[in-house]
């Protein structure tokens, strides 16, 4: 489950990740955009449930220094040994140069870069030299993990894909639908022993449809608009589909480009329904090859009108039982 719930202060989230793991949730991940950094939720969980695994999906390689990076890192890992997973990423420009002033230079290369660092860096190793992107003198964690934490990668399209498979520990997949996921998977091969495929499902579990296409739609508008997204999608074979959205944003149009995304596409990528038919939903991308399917439950009328109560009830109809899913 992608944490912390809406609606539902970070201090009141130990009785959230009781009622997470009592639902049969393996994993709690975090991301980072404009609400809490990836860190914090993750270090209650590590506190309050010491059963659930903990992942960030993802942390930009843009907004914080390799070091600062390496240390926060590392501190999540002593204080959840071995059940912490670093997710690292490019992110996108609105996030790292509109909202923190940084420039988004060759994002393939800055995040191949980080990778490389954070692995040297959280076995304890002194890393003292010139990246392609940045360079490092003679940094050293004085509280290296004793277990280092597995470093996975966000990635899209074949490059990032295959970088992944190449020196990562894993991958992490988003905006994709189930179908979408062989596609993706042909690019990273034959998997190593532990590395592991997450990816972000996107979950509207209410039976009103109108309200759950609607809200999808201006999600896709907003998000697959984005160039590297956009460059996804027609990688996936989307051209057909999503050109009348493409075409409508490119002329400033942003009512028509929403209107203008099928409702197949909506279905595929943002999964709507009774909490039981979107959790079954979500096991077809486990049948399709992702071992931790990473649910992001978006606001409903029932969320929104009942909050902390509507959230408890909802957590069991949508986990996957005693034991979870894997």
């Amino acid at each position: 489950m992608t944490v912390p719930l809406g609606g539902i202060p970070l201090a009141d989230h130990a009785a959230v990740y009781a009622a997470l793991d009592d639902a049969g949730f393996t994993d709690v991940w975090s991301s980072e955009v404009a609400g809490a950094d990836a860190f914090t939720p993750l270090a209650l969980a590590a506190a309050w449930s010491p059963r659930l695994r903990l992942g960030t999906a993802i942390t930009p390689v843009f907004t914080r220094g390799p070091g600062l990076l390496a240390m926060s890192a590392a501190a999540l890992a002593e204080a959840a040994p071995g059940r912490f997973a670093l997710g690292v990423g490019a992110s996108s420009p609105v996030l790292v140069r509109d909202w923190n002033a940084i420039a988004f230079d060759e994002p393939f290369k800055r995040t191949r870069d980080v990778l490389r660092f954070l692995r040297a860096a959280l076995r304890g190793e002194t890393v003292d030299g010139a990246f392609d992107t940045f360079a490092v003198r003679r940094f050293t964690l004085e509280r290296p993990p004793s277990v280092p934490p597995p470093v996975v990668l966000a990635a899209l399209r074949p490059g990032m894909l295959r970088l992944a498979a190449a020196e990562a520990d894993g991958v992490i997949l988003n905006w994709l639908a189930a179908e979408d996921v062989p596609t993706a998977l042909a690019e990273v091969g034959e998997r190593r022993p532990g590395f592991e495929v997450a990816a972000r499902i996107f979950v509207c579990p209410t039976e009103d449809a109108a309200y759950a296409r609607a809200l999808g739609r201006r999600m896709i508008t907003g998000y697959l608009t984005v160039p590297a997204y956009a460059a996804f999608h027609r990688w996936l074979g989307r051209e057909d589909t999503l050109g009348p959205m493409w075409a409508a944003w490119a002329a400033a149009d942003r009512r028509g480009a929403s209107a203008a995304v099928p409702d197949e596409v909506v279905d595929a990528l943002v999964l709507h329904g009774s909490p039981e038919q979107c959790a079954a939903a979500v096991r077809r991308y486990a049948d399709n090859g992702v071992d931790v399917p990473v649910l992001a439950v978006l606001p409903t009328p029932e969320i929104t009108e009942g909050g902390a109560a509507a959230w408890m009830d909802l957590l069991p109809r949508l986990g996957p039982g005693e034991g979870g899913l894997r």
